[in-house]
């Protein structure tokens, strides 16, 4: 098990998603989703700090053509964060920032944030989150929303439009940012259960899964430029934003 230090940035990258196969390799103005989510993780991070979590040879080979650290997971993981536990027992560190494979245009400030804080917070789980200011995003499936309390800390993460109300109306709103922060510890935690909890496979949020192994995760708020590709629509969204 390797030591050194204090923390490392994993970005998981499956290639059989669901609603977007092979998702991590798709092209976005010459350049593979997954190089892009590296370059952004770069620009927070030295490179020495960073690795890709993958199930996939064919995206392993992209990874290294790009000079890219990368290591094999197994293809049975339940979701990115037991990927990262997976990680984790053969990288041994204190802290594990994970950065979402589908997050091209990730905001390096918010990784340089979320590192900053659980340096400062070492035995926390943590969360970003980002203000909804779009019906469309609030109605989203695909989209996260998360409610917490006054201290910051996670009640409940759903794909339903919540907080909600009796005329099913948008007041005021909050999306997850796909960038978390695990404690080494918590990761044991997590993969002490062999399947998903029941709030967790219901929604396909595995967030929930600390939630209902009664733990706290504390969201951290963070700038709202984060583009997730969960869809091709959201692809298109991301080209736009991408400059070079």
């Amino acid at each position: 098990m390797q030591r050194n230090s204090d923390f490392i940035v994993v970005i998981p990258a499956r290639y059989g998603s669901k609603r977007f196969p092979g998702k991590p390799l798709i092209d976005i103005k010459g350049v593979p989703m997954i190089v892009r989510t590296f370059n952004q993780c770069r620009k927070a991070v030295p490179a020495s700090k960073i690795i890709v979590a993958t199930d996939d040879k064919r995206i392993k080979k992209v990874c290294s053509k790009n000079g890219i650290k990368s290591i094999m997971t197994s293809k049975k993981c339940l979701t990115g964060t037991d990927r990262i536990a997976e990680v984790s027992k053969k990288i041994k560190k204190k802290i594990y920032i994970n950065v979402q494979g589908d997050e091209p245009v990730c905001n390096p400030k918010d990784i340089k944030k979320i590192v900053n804080f659980a340096k400062k917070n070492p035995n926390l789980i943590i969360n970003g989150y980002t203000e909804i200011n779009d019906k469309k995003i609030f109605n989203s499936p695909n989209v996260p929303k998360v409610v917490f309390d006054k201290n910051e800390k996670l009640l409940f993460m759903s794909r339903s439009p919540i907080p909600s109300n009796k005329k099913r109306g948008f007041i005021k709103a909050w999306r997850q940012v796909c960038i978390y922060s695990f404690p080494f510890k918590s990761l044991k935690i997590y993969t002490s259960v062999k399947k998903k909890t029941p709030l967790e496979s219901i929604e396909d949020l595995e967030s929930n899964r600390f939630l209902e192994l009664g733990y706290e995760v504390k969201m951290l708020k963070m700038s709202n430029k984060s583009v997730a590709v969960d869809t091709k629509e959201d692809l298109v969204k991301v080209k736009k934003l991408v400059k070079d």
